[in-house]
């Protein structure tokens, strides 16, 4: 492990009121920052035109601003939607316009979400689904086309509720057209728009940009969000445009009863293709599902993703089918007599049941193995047990993973760590509820961490007793070991082994270019921990090691956190294991200018 060499980062302003931040992305059109409004006091995204090429020719130039001003103006006709991110105002500096537009706290993107945390539910997926298709509609409504519905222009982000992703947001209008309107399309004529592998096929052959065309990108959207990848993926940007045009979808394996929505949409003719009436009914129905729509939705879930609820079926009369109902009809027409004979035989089961139960409890809590055969232990999992992983056919979170345990919380380099449980009354409500409720109770910790993914432990239908009848809790490395305890469950003065088990807000007493240690914040200390980065796949851990702190000022300045530039600056951490993982993650910290310690009344 190696800390990187000083340096800091600059801001600028922009028309004289808007201070850039950080930024949060790039595209096409540019760079999009976080930025902070003098006169308003408040944050602001800002969407920056940005030409790579200076010898770019003047045509195309004017019309990438042509564009931007066009991305504002139809995102703007859609102010106060409650799925559309809210354009606030486009303005000109130094020549070239910025957009400015609403900054959504706390928001991923849902290409980003599913790479980090696994594919949707496929009640979930339909319930971002709709709101995308919400958006879509009154954008049609005005004559307005996106022409860019792909998962990196989706946004998640905390309701008012608290829910971590109860806010859907459609972004980015910037290649969106108004074909009715006689607008200039502010496209080079050699160039298709629109993102490969989510284009129409339509509009890979040439033709115009129609709603149709739109409800086509959100069926591959979709498919991506339950399926975690794209229905058209492939290896270079043409094969995935040959695709679309000249090959079936691939066939879904997660979509349940998700599959006839994102069959209707991907329908390659636009007249045989899926209506918006219909697919909202289609989408509407796993997201509220009567009793038919919750049959399918129970029998064929897919493969629901570990951070979201399974729908409740509903309970009461309404779930009466047919049979039922007239099974009820003959109940009601039996003798007294009849009923309390039943009743009384009813009970006696009943009794003689539960007096097994309990002797086979107090006998031992069960001897079936906790988790089932594959998990393979033999007794339930504690508090703080570091595990060691193995997945079947070596792919990480595919499956069920067999779990052997390191008592020293170290020597084996573990995978992960169990860092809670969440109980149950019965096996299926365990199997139903424990992944979710697991992921919220683990939520905190891991939003702390650079690259970890919760996992549930569920017990078995006959070791639900030896399990404590409850959930265990996960924490493992993405895609790597931890190679170490996390959170709370490490020790003051304990050396980080790599900077996998770095923390957000973590202060670090540094011994070394090589070594630091965890301190509590209250005292003194040399470094804290702010975020993490990451460096391009091209970059070795040698290079990392110069080049880490510059990467830190720009993606994690210390500014961005309360701290003087003038008195702090951006600190680095690397170390083997992200670049043995290939995500080479650097952790990103805040340090003194002149060396000197810092203390808890420090921002």
């Amino acid at each position: 492990m190696s800390s990187g060499s000083p340096t800091s980062g600059v801001g600028r302003i922009v028309a004289g009121r808007y201070l850039l931040l950080r930024r949060l992305g790039s595209g096409g059109m540019g760079h999009v920052w976080l930025a902070h409004d003098q006169r308003l006091a408040c944050e602001v995204a800002l969407k920056e035109i940005v030409f790579r090429d200076p010898a770019e020719a003047g045509n195309e130039r004017e019309a990438r601003v042509a564009r931007a001003r066009a991305e504002a103006r139809h995102a703007a006709g859609l102010r106060g939607h409650p799925h559309v991110v809210t354009v606030h105002d486009v303005l000109e500096h130094e020549g070239l316009p910025w957009i400015v537009m609403e900054y959504v706290t706390g928001a991923v993107d849902l290409r980003e979400l599913v790479t980090r945390r696994g594919p949707l539910a496929p009640a979930e997926c339909a319930r971002v689904g709709l709101a995308v298709l919400d958006a879509l509609t009154a954008g049609h409504e005005r004559g307005v086309m996106h022409r860019d519905v792909k998962p990196a222009n989706i946004l998640l982000a905390p309701d008012r509720a608290g829910s971590p992703y109860g806010r859907v947001l459609l972004a980015d209008y910037g290649i969106s057209v108004q074909p009715d309107a006689g607008e200039t399309r502010y496209t080079m004529a050699s160039a298709l728009v629109g993102t490969a592998g989510y284009l129409a096929p339509e509009r890979a052959s040439g033709r115009a940009p129609t709603p149709g065309a739109d409800l086509f990108s959100l069926g591959c959207t979709l498919y991506f969000g339950v399926e975690g990848r794209g229905p058209f993926e492939r290896e270079s940007h043409l094969a995935a445009l040959t695709a679309v045009v000249t090959e079936d979808p691939l066939p879904p394996v997660r979509a349940g009863a998700l599959e006839p929505v994102l069959r209707g949409l991907l329908a390659k003719d636009p007249e045989l293709r899926m209506t918006a009436q219909e697919a909202e009914a289609g989408l509407s129905a796993l997201v509220t599902p009567q009793s038919d729509a919750y049959e399918r939705t129970r029998t064929d879930p897919g493969s629901p993703s570990p951070w979201e609820t399974p729908p409740v079926p509903p309970t009461g009369p309404d779930r009466l089918g047919p049979v039922a109902a007239a099974s009820g009809a003959r109940r009601r027409r039996r003798s007294p007599a009849l009923r309390a004979v039943a009743a009384c035989g009813l009970g006696l089961v009943l009794a003689l049941g539960g007096v097994w139960y309990a002797l086979a409890d107090r006998a031992g809590g069960g001897t079936a193995a906790p988790y089932g055969e594959a998990v393979g232990l033999g007794k339930p999992l504690a508090d703080g047990d570091c595990v060691l992983v193995d997945w079947p056919g070596g792919v990480r979170f595919a499956g069920t993973p067999r779990l052997s345990l390191d008592p020293t919380c170290g020597d084996k380099a573990p995978d992960g760590q169990v860092v809670a449980f969440v109980g149950a009354a019965s096996a299926e409500e365990a199997r139903k509820l424990g992944p979710a409720r697991c992921e919220e109770r683990t939520r905190e910790l891991r939003d702390r961490l650079a690259d970890v993914r919760g996992h549930a432990v569920v017990p078995s239908g006959a070791g639900f007793a030896a399990a404590g009848r409850r959930t265990a809790c996960l924490v493992l490395g993405a895609h790597g070991p931890l190679y170490g305890p996390l959170g709370e469950r490490r020790r003051f003065g304990t050396a980080f082994a790599d900077t996998a088990t770095m923390q957000k807000r973590d202060c670090l007493d540094v011994r070394s270019s090589r070594e630091a240690r965890l301190v509590p914040c209250g005292g003194r200390y040399d470094q804290q921990v702010l975020g993490f980065t990451r460096l391009g796949g091209d970059v070795t851990l040698a290079e990392a090691r110069t080049s880490s702190d510059a990467a830190c000022a720009r993606d994690v300045a210390p500014r961005d956190y309360g701290f003087d530039p003038s008195v702090y600056e951006a600190g680095s951490w690397t170390s083997d294991g992200p670049w043995k993982s290939g995500t080479h993650v650097v952790v990103c910290t805040v340090r003194r200018q002149n060396g000197g310690t810092m203390g808890g009344t420090e921002p």
